[in-house]
């Protein structure tokens, strides 16, 4: 057997039913489009989401709130993940670089540190964001604190 001679099974492939050609054909007339409007017509195309001139859903629905497209969404670490996570991959230096290396956000995230938990080793950070709590535990512990 080869693709040249593949072929459909007997009976599984019929000629298309032609519309218009007149009344006996079972598809003459109107051609299956109904009678007026603008379906009927020739290179009738709707809108995206029209629904027959019903209330559309888009327009159904209820808004709330207010969503922001410039909002800038940061993956977040807190000081004790800081310190689980130095220890866990031998991190010398908490970057954006060592964190992608390892899995651990995306190449395009950004990263911001919170101070919640306790930071005990001395770690260098480079990072997009920053809170001052966590700031100033990382100082005390003995690290540095850099902003990309």
């Amino acid at each position: 057997m080869n693709l040249h001679s593949l072929q459909p099974a007997q009976g599984a492939v019929h000629k298309e039913k032609r519309l218009g050609r007149g009344e006996a054909s079972g598809k003459g007339g109107t051609s299956t489009k109904g009678n007026k409007g603008i379906q009927q017509r020739a290179g009738y195309s709707s809108k995206k989401g029209f629904e027959g001139g019903q209330m559309p859903i888009q327009r159904r629905m209820p808004k709330r709130g207010f969503k922001n497209n410039n909002r800038e969404e940061y993956t977040i670490f807190n000081l004790g993940q800081l310190d689980h996570l130095v220890e866990k991959y031998g991190l010398q230096e908490f970057n954006l670089e060592n964190l992608f290396m390892n899995g651990l956000i995306n190449r395009t995230a950004k990263v911001k540190i919170l101070a919640n938990g306790e930071l005990k080793t001395k770690v260098s950070v480079k990072v997009n964001a920053i809170s001052e709590k966590a700031k100033q535990a990382i100082e005390t512990a003995g690290g540095s604190v850099e902003l990309v």
